[in-house]
């Protein structure tokens, strides 16, 4: 299965995503305001990238919950391999009008939008064409969030307040817990099953983030082509 077969997203790779995973610190590790967020909860956070059969590509955790998604993301090695090319960094697709678009993730209007990463139009007043591309870029982004939620609904350990964790082995016991999802997907086989889901919400506590960081010109340009792409009129 591939994106492009899910909402006709060309060349997508993966759908990024971050959640809070609350916790309960032991008494023994004092008063400390680094892992309070921004609803006064000790939390970890959890970036995963995720590809269309919701099978996790990409971890990273270990910090704090305050932390923006953008900076988490920027914290991670593969942030830095994909601005060395050494991730994202498999062949071109070309669209109408010799329009390139190259390997890319999609994530929610928290990340910046930057040339690996495509992100949706905000404002009031969008075009039809800009609504029906943002839909077709949620729909994608759901697939990460339908993997984050049933991560929690399986591995409840790490949805119910985990209670005094070690810091240090966590991140961890959270990576073994994507490894066994993992493997749950492949038992179920090639299949997205978010039927029994009645949300995709896996951080209802936490409001959107909108990312602060500015737009790439270039990607914002190759952006209005995808969308005039799946409109059915790039090069009509």
């Amino acid at each position: 299965m591939r994106f492009e077969s899910i909402s006709g997203m060309p060349n997508c790779c993966g759908a990024i995503e971050t959640t809070h995973l609350k916790m309960h610190p032991h008494k023994s590790e004092g008063e400390t305001n680094v892992w309070l967020d921004t609803k006064n909860n000790n939390s970890m956070k959890l970036q995963v990238i995720v590809d269309p059969t919701m099978r996790f590509l990409d971890v990273v955790s270990g910090l704090p919950g305050r932390m923006t998604k953008d900076n988490v993301l920027r914290g991670s090695e593969f942030f830095n391999l994909v601005q060395k090319r050494e991730k994202l960094n498999g062949n071109e697709v070309e669209l109408p009008e010799g329009t390139k678009i190259r390997e890319y993730l999609v994530g929610d209007s928290s990340f910046q939008l930057l040339s690996w990463i495509m992100t949706p139009y905000h404002g009031e007043e969008l075009t039809e064409d800009q609504s029906e591309f943002n839909n077709k870029l949620l729909t994608t982004r759901l697939v990460a969030s339908c993997a984050l939620k049933k991560l929690k609904a399986v591995w409840t350990a790490i949805e119910d307040s985990m209670w005094r964790p070690d810091r240090h082995k966590l991140p961890r016991i959270i990576l073994v817990c994507c490894i066994l999802h993992n493997i749950q997907i492949d038992m179920e086989g090639d299949v997205v099953s978010c039927e029994f889901m009645t949300s995709f919400d896996h951080d209802f506590e936490y409001p959107p983030e909108k990312s602060s960081l500015p737009e790439d010109k270039n990607t914002a340009v190759l952006r209005d082509k995808l969308c005039l792409y799946l409109a059915g009129k790039l090069g009509v």
